[in-house]
């Protein structure tokens, strides 16, 4: 729920390592994963690896052309895609709560440009960096890998519903903190701190504002609700995911307000932390 602008700053240059930590901590141990599962699948002349890697190109290549992010920034999405396909492959796939995630951010980060721009803090033309979209997409993809979700939930949850519960809040709070971001830039005032509620200006870390605040939970709810119709999740466990995300939220708001304002976390390392708590609160919540 930060106003800081995400998208062209990681952070002071000598914060830039957290950057680095989070690409190196989700994105090779998701590709390898992705790698193996599709070398097995083509082994069995399974057409899922074929359809996962038509999935990753398509993905990669329309956030690419459409400027939502580099084109390492598109690869690292891409990686990211083929994970939640692997795990949840069909139609009753996890790709429709990202699908809902990309448009919502979207559309979020082009309204009100030239107000942002304006005030310098309006997203990069060239779009997100690798590790901008690690931080807000790797937990969700990491939740879902079958060693990873076993290690943090337990592998004898029935049907799997804590990991798919944990990579749920972490895509909606992700959408529900670029959304409150960006909307709350231009709609909705003057942001506050959200540790002493003092007036500050927009792009102030930890700055929150009412009509932010409440779009990004909308954003959340939608999120969830695509989900819950895909993945075919009972309504406990997407109010579980729903309360997660929003959890993940206002921690993300308070990571700004304290530790990013003193120069002690990046915003990497904050979204990273914020999706990493809502999904491991889903998911011990489901267990």
């Amino acid at each position: 729920m930060s106003l800081t602008r995400e998208y062209g700053r990681a952070g002071p240059a000598a914060l830039r390592w957290q950057s680095q930590t989070v690409l190196l901590a989700l994105v090779p141990v998701t590709a390898t994963w992705v790698t193996l599962a599709a070398a097995d699948a083509w082994q069995t002349h399974s057409r899922i690896g074929w359809i996962d890697a038509a999935i990753s190109v398509v993905f990669a290549t329309l956030v690419w052309r459409l400027r939502a992010a580099t084109l390492g920034g598109a690869l690292t999405g891409g990686i990211f895609a083929a994970a939640l396909y692997l795990r949840t492959p069909g139609w009753h796939t996890a790709l429709w709560p990202l699908l809902a995630l990309v448009v919502l951010t979207f559309g979020a980060t082009r309204c009100g440009r030239r107000r942002k721009e304006t005030l310098g803090i309006a997203e990069d033309r060239h779009g997100r960096r690798a590790s901008q979209v690690a931080a807000n997409l790797g937990v969700a993809a990491l939740a879902g890998l079958p060693f990873a979700s076993a290690f943090g939930f337990g592998s004898a949850v029935r049907d799997d519903r804590a990991a798919l519960a944990a990579m749920l809040a972490a895509m909606a709070e992700a959408a529900a903190d670029t959304v409150s971001s960006e909307l709350g830039q231009v709609l909705g005032g003057e942001p506050r701190l959200l540790t002493t509620f003092q007036r500050v200006s927009p792009g102030t870390d930890g700055a929150i504002t009412v009509v932010g605040t409440l779009a990004g939970c909308l954003a959340a709810a939608v999120v969830v609700a695509v989900g819950q119709a895909a993945l075919m999740l009972p309504h406990t466990v997407a109010l579980i995911a729903l309360g997660a995300a929003l959890a993940g939220l206002f921690f993300d708001s308070l990571l700004g307000a304290i530790p990013e304002r003193r120069g002690w976390l990046n915003n990497d390392a904050v979204n990273a932390l914020s999706t990493l708590l809502a999904a491991l609160v889903a998911g011990f919540a489901c267990r």
